[in-house]
């Protein structure tokens, strides 16, 4: 049977490769991956991770689970917040697990924290067993992206929530015309001079632009189960933040 085919940025591949393909590019950019957030975005990630952290508002002994998480973002900011809770960062790309582990946080949260590598669609824990689940900046990259919504739902408690924090379209044209202007001319170029890595930065940008609008993507958390579902806008729309709950 012929292998099904999936978006890699504006490439057509077969689904069976473009797990492979973004691990080569996590795995080349991890130990550059924080400094380019900073430098892509201006710093307006942390305003947008921080704002993330406020519509959860985490809650005392709560237990997280933050999917391509990553370098731990999310997971040290929902410690920080939230006594006696505990996060499980899980990602696809080990190298990233390892350049978080290397962080002053990591070291501070040990004990409430565990670096797991898994598949967003494939995750590797029981039914019901998470309060919270985070993806951000993460969900755009796994191959089938609905897989992925229900295996959260699967392994949230009853009452557990999901969060996703994603970039997303700007719903006015000649503000995203300007917006693709900077993403397609400057982002690939910053990928070069920082992390030494033009095409994986290529790669981002488009996959950014293939990603769902607002309400399709608010569709598919309905479709995994999920709801109470809603979104926010941040920045115009330049990325927004989903939320949804498994009743």
């Amino acid at each position: 049977m012929a292998d099904k085919t999936t978006h890699f940025g504006f490439q057509t591949v077969p689904e069976s490769e473009k797990a492979g393909r973004v691990q080569g590019i996590f795995g080349s950019v991890a130990s550059k991956y924080d400094v380019m957030n900073d430098a892509m975005s201006l710093g307006i990630h942390r305003i947008w991770k921080d704002a993330m952290m406020d519509w959860l508002a985490p809650r005392k002994g709560q237990r997280l689970l933050d999917v391509a998480g990553g370098t731990g973002d999310i997971s040290f900011r929902f410690i920080e917040r939230a006594d006696e809770a505990e996060a499980v960062v899980c990602d696809l790309t080990e190298p990233m697990l390892i350049e978080g582990r290397k962080r002053a946080e990591a070291e501070q949260m040990a004990s409430k924290l565990s670096w797991v590598v898994g598949d967003a669609m494939a995750l590797p824990f029981p039914d019901n067993n998470f309060d919270v689940y985070t993806i951000s900046f993460g969900i755009r990259n796994v191959t089938r992206p609905q897989e992925a919504l229900n295996e959260a739902y699967r392994v949230l408690k009853p009452g557990g929530r999901i969060m996703v924090l994603e970039f997303s379209q700007i719903p006015n044209d000649l503000m995203q015309k300007a917006y693709d202007l900077y993403s397609f001319n400057i982002i690939p170029r910053l990928g070069q001079a920082i992390a030494g890595d033009k095409d994986s930065y290529q790669y981002l940008v488009e996959s950014i632009r293939r990603f769902p609008d607002q309400e399709t993507f608010l569709g598919m958390i309905k479709d995994a189960g999920f709801e109470n579902a809603s979104y926010r806008n941040l920045s115009l729309g330049i990325a927004a933040l989903h939320s949804g709950w498994k009743i």
